[in-house]
């Protein structure tokens, strides 16, 4: 039976008439029973024009077949190899791992609607090319109207789960590493991660608002660090909830094309050839960045596959492609004609080593010991001639003052203002220079004068400009001293680099006497983030941004409550950066980006020196621009420079969705986005941006909230790095410790804006409680199993979509009733948080829930309900009811941890018994809402019960172990009850109690207090749980030690004196007047509490002190 060739047979394409895939002619049909496909099949691409270039894959993702065969379940992932030589021949293997052989018992039940047609093959091709344009610009162009044409059907239908799922007896413990991989290509390949995914999901009537957030795209030479797995974790938690919720999630992905980082790595590839990016040229270097890009560029986006991130890859976005690179053109040309983009002379961040401007980013700050150079600036007299008097000056960078333009003094300085007004002479240069007064200057400071470099600092500049100085660059672009040097009166210096003449310089100034004194000082010196050398502050022609407008906007748009930033403190923050006001620099001399799009005439000699420039889409654009004013002859040469990386991705939220073209479905759907979660390091470099460009070009602000989360550091709250040896690197730790426990411990710790910690410790607790999920599964499935219920075809067979009624809960033992009241409370408090995208307690409290209540409480008390040794019966009232209620809990809890665990949950989740209509996985299963599980409410008196329970049984143990009394050793116990409602409860369980407290069941006994008795019986030791609560436990005649237990009982009663302390601390007036008037409530009667039990443990002492005494007398 052959498989079409043909990819317009899918549903989608039938319905819309749109042309069959264009890749079809590509593809022979071949032989799905062939053994030869076994071993693989060369697709030979080699017919297409000579001009594309092929990268990627094609995968065979489903075979439907009609007739006899229609039942062949046909699943593979392939394996792909890639002819790069001519990037023509593409083979696909079959894996060996998925099934291949035909299965009558099964049929993949999303190709049914395919059953009519002969036989197809839906493939997504993911094949990227490139292409030359008219200019020689190297660009890459998308396929992705083809790539959804040729796909759509994977939209409406979905394959099955991976048999690797589902296979064979649950194992005794999860195995991350053999369905980790397997259970993502599922999900990606059935298009789970897809906004349109929520059109499938039913959702109660919940709006299908549209969810995004647009994910701050890694550099496309990053490798997964922490910083990446936290942003990866935290946003999928947000994006998976919304999806189960019901709201059309996208999380759009992408890559920045890293100019600097990219550029610099193509550049060592040269040099290791003896080459270099000059000698090739322009266009044969940007053909070595985009061959290196397309063979191993982008390795973070699977990196962060393994991380588990749900985001649309069909929608990802690079920065230097057609399309975002269209989109840079226009955000210039639009700024540009509003007057907010132009070129001029300002302060820049200048690498010698990597011969551009940098941003602040860019630039570490590293605390280095060094000099304080003090020397003298001699006054000139009224004759012209040098005085014997001086203004004493300090510099770290004594070679800067060859570019001096005055000496500043604060105008309110005694010791130096009745100098302003007269000139100084420059050091070994005799240059006269003003003593001008700002009150800028720190008198306390210092000598407290000033040298003023105006081209080689940044506040020098900005004094300066406020006194109309003279600008002197004397350090050239390769860190060497200029020419302007020799014009400025001391040639001696000219072409030294820079840190040769400021030794020479301080040589020279103690020869002349004009040195004062050297001393050390600690200094923070401004170096490169990608070189590593000493950034130079440089006064240098470059693009610049007016932001005045865009950051007053911006500023409005947070104080109007527009956006909002979490945490609120960083409002602050934000203000005060951007009331700075500051021109951006968006140029860069580099090659590898966005090329500015202005056009120079380079044979009009009076217009290239006023400065004529056009700005144009293209070169035919500007000469279309030029000719009528310079003439037909007239030779445009464009802008040698590329733009800042963050001009581009300041574009990041609208361009991603369509942007220029505000009429597209995306735009329309997704813009603005609804939430950016970002490091708080970057809020003004990358955030700000993004609102000013989002205001000014789309006159929206792009996204509503603004969530910031802090850095990863060690378990020293040290900040990692390779030189302290503390790095934790992100896929060794998923290697080792599986994908979800790494999520865990980093969303545990995560609070918005503040560091987080990470150790060893906290991954190996997380990897405990992915075990402890496994085992409340498999214990469950186990017993389903034993019991005969998963799988049965009876319409009373139980499933995890339970429903109960008000008859259900009327007969139900309290204790089922408490556990769903809690799982009920527990669902709401996560939804709640997560709405406020409060990421962190949800974590506490799920595993607390799971770990405790569940795992520790209530599978024990399932098994005396379900296993005969204990004296259960599973088909008993009993036991129907504890499996119905183990299955709900165990869902909807699975449901609660699937944003933040996604693996181990789906897997669990696959293995439970489910009515036939629900989703074919957990993570488009919807999400919990109130009006679930029918008759299921809030039992808080139940919760009491249990609670009360669960701490008396805990006492119990604690005395049993302090008294170091068997576990086998079954003794006779007695409860006594203040609430004779709680005895009633307790009373119904007597054999719950017993085997959880290890008692004899027959000789246990719950009584009320009335009959408890004044005095504690010989050989029994009588213990105060709480005001309510005690119990008599006999103790054998030698373990009776009265010290101990007088021990026993001050602990316990300094344990309840300090939680009293604690919880008074919290009863303040302020407290009492702002809380809600629940929280007020619970603490206070938790305190009353605690004052009745530390009474009657401390009354219990006094009777055992009395009773010691009475011995010895």
């Amino acid at each position: 039976m052959a498989l079409s060739k043909s990819c317009g047979s899918s549903r989608r394409s039938a319905v819309s008439g749109r042309s069959q895939c264009p890749w079809a002619k590509c593809l022979d049909p071949i032989d799905a029973d062939d053994h030869r496909f076994r071993n693989g099949v060369d697709y030979d691409l080699s017919s297409q024009s000579s001009n594309w270039r092929h990268r990627g894959v094609i995968m065979l993702i489903g075979v439907a077949l009609s007739g006899r065969s229609q039942n062949l379940a046909f699943q593979f992932a392939p394996q792909i190899s890639v002819d790069r030589a001519s990037s023509a021949r593409v083979t696909v293997v079959p894996s060996t791992r998925q099934r291949c052989e035909p299965d009558p018992s099964r049929r993949v039940r999303s190709l049914a609607p395919f059953a009519a047609s002969s036989a197809f093959v839906i493939m997504r091709l993911s094949v990227k090319r490139r292409k030359k344009n008219r200019d020689g610009r190297s660009v890459e162009a998308k396929l992705d109207k083809q790539l959804r044409d040729c796909s759509g059907a994977l939209n409406s239908a979905h394959d099955d789960a991976p048999d690797f799922l589902t296979s064979g007896a649950m194992p005794a413990r999860y195995e991350f590493g053999e369905t980790e991989e397997g259970l993502y290509q599922w999900w990606e390949r059935e298009g789970f991660f897809k906004p349109e995914i929520a059109d499938e999901i039913s959702h109660r009537g919940r709006q299908q608002e549209s969810y995004v957030i647009p994910m701050p795209p890694p550099n496309v030479t990053g490798r997964l660090h922490m910083g990446h797995a936290m942003f990866a974790s935290l946003q999928d938690v947000l994006a998976r909830f919304h999806r189960m919720y019901g709201q059309r999630t996208l999380w759009l992905p992408g890559m920045d094309h890293a100019g600097i980082a990219t550029q610099m790595l193509v550049e060592r590839q040269l040099v290791a050839e003896g080459k270099s990016r000059q000698a090739i040229g322009r266009e044969a270097f940007l053909e070595r960045v985009w061959d290196w890009k397309e063979e191993k560029g982008g390795a973070i986006t699977e990196q962060l596959r393994r991380m588990g991130a749900s985001c649309d890859w069909s929608r990802e976005q690079f920065t230097l492609n057609d399309h975002m690179s269209g989109a840079v053109i226009q955000a210039f040309l639009k700024l540009h004609e509003k007057g907010l983009i132009f070129r001029g002379q300002r302060m820049v961040n200048w690498s010698p080593v990597l011969q551009t401007a940098v941003s602040d980013l860019e630039v570490e700050y590293s605390e280095q010991s060094g000099h304080l150079y003090y020397f003298k600036y001699v006054l000139v007299g009224p004759d012209g001639q040098p005085e014997d008097a001086f203004i004493p000056v300090a510099t770290t960078r004594p070679e800067t003052i060859l570019g001096d333009s005055a000496v500043c003094v604060h105008p309110e300085d005694p010791r130096y203002k009745h100098f302003v007004g007269r000139e100084v002479l420059v050091p070994i240069q005799g240059r006269k220079i003003p003593v001008i007064a700002d009150s800028y200057v720190e008198r306390e400071f210092g000598t407290g004068a000033l040298k003023i470099t105006p081209a080689h600092d940044f506040n020098d500049f900005e004094i300066a400009q406020r006194h109309n100085l003279s600008n002197h660059v004397v350090i050239a672009l390769d860190g060497t001293m200029s020419k302007s040097v020799a014009g400025l009166g001391s040639p001696q210096y000219e072409g030294l680099e820079r840190f040769e003449c400021r030794k020479r310089l301080w040589e020279d100034l103690e020869s002349v006497g004009l040195a004062i004194r050297k001393e050390e000082h600690l200094q923070r010196v401004p170096l490169s983030q990608r070189s590593g050398e000493v950034i130079e502050p440089m006064l240098s022609d470059q693009w610049f941004v007016r932001t005045e407008d865009m950051a007053q906007r911006a500023m409005d748009a947070v104080e109007s409550g527009e956006i909002r930033i979490q945490p609120e403190r960083y409002t602050k923050i934000w203000r005060g950066w951007l009331e700075e006001k500051q021109p951006w620099c968006i140029s860069r001399q580099l090659w590898w980006g966005h090329r500015i799009p202005v056009y120079y005439p380079t044979n009009r000699p009076e217009a290239e020196a006023s400065g004529k420039y056009y700005v144009a889409r293209s070169l035919e654009e500007a000469l279309a621009q030029a000719r009528p004013e310079l003439g037909q002859d007239v030779e445009l040469e464009q802008d040698p420079d590329v733009l800042d990386t963050w001009f581009s991705s300041g574009l990041w939220p609208f361009a991603t969705v369509g942007w220029p073209d505000e009429s597209g479905a995306d735009f329309k759907a997704f813009y603005p986005a609804t939430i950016l979660e970002t490091g708080y390091d970057i809020l003004f470099f990358w955030v700000a941006r993004m609102v000013m460009m989002g205001l000014a070009l789309t006159d929206k602000a792009p996204f509503k909230e603004i969530y910031l989360h802090g850095l990863v550091r060690d378990d020293k709250g040290q900040k990692m790095s390779k030189t302290k040896g503390n790095v934790v690197d992100p896929l060794d730790s998923i290697a080792e410790y599986g994908t979800d426990a790494l999520r865990f411990a980093l969303l545990t710790s995560s609070v918005p804006g503040m560091d987080s910690p990470l150790s060893k410790g906290m991954l190996e607790n997380a990897k405990a409680f992915t075990n402890k999920i496994w085992n409340v599964g498999r214990f469950i499935v186990t017993e389903m199993e034993k019991n005969k219920t998963v799988g049965s075809s009876s319409s009373s067979a139980y499933v995890v979509e339970q429903c109960f009624s008000q008859d259900d809960l009327a007969s139900m033992p309290w204790i089922e009733r408490a556990l769903l009241s809690k799982a009920l409370g527990l669902a709401g408090s996560v939804t709640q948080s997560l709405m406020e995208n409060k990421i962190a307690p949800p974590t506490k409290a799920l595993k607390e829930f799971l770990q405790e209540d569940f795992a520790a409480w209530y599978i024990e008390v399932s098994k005396t309900r379900l296993q005969p040794s204990l004296g259960g019966d599973p088909g008993s009232e009993r036991g129907s009811i504890a499996q119905r209620v183990l299955l709900y809990t165990l869902g909807l809890t699975l449901r609660l941890l699937q944003p933040f665990m996604p693996f181990l949950t789906e897997v669990v989740w696959q293995r439970l018994p489910h009515k036939p209509s629900c989703p074919g996985s957990l993570m488009i299963t919807p999400w919990w809402d109130s009006q679930e599980g029918g008759a299921v409410a809030r039992d808080e008196e139940a919760e009491t019960w249990f609670a009360k329970m669960c701490t008396v049984i805990t006492q119990i143990r604690n005395v049993k172990a302090q008294y170091e009394i068997p576990p086998k050793d079954r003794g006779p116990l007695t409860i006594w009850c203040r609430d004779e409602g709680l005895c009633s409860a307790l009373q119904a369980e007597i054999s719950v109690i017993a085997w959880l407290a290890r008692a004899d069941a027959a000789q246990l006994k719950v009584d009320s207090f009335g009959r408890k008795g004044g005095e504690t019986p010989s050989g029994v030791v009588r213990t105060v749980v709480s005001e309510e609560l005690e119990f008599d436990m006999p103790i054998p005649e030698k373990s009776v030690d009265i010290g101990k237990e007088e021990a026993r009982l001050q602990n316990q009663l300094q344990e309840i004196t300090n939680q009293l302390e604690t919880t008074a601390k919290k009863v303040t007036p302020s407290f009492l007047e702002k809380a809600n008037p629940q929280a007020r409530e619970k603490i206070l009667k938790k305190k009353v509490e605690l004052e009745q039990t530390q009474a009657a443990v401390a009354q219990q002492l006094a009777e055992l002190k009395k009773s010691a005494q009475e011995l010895v007398g």
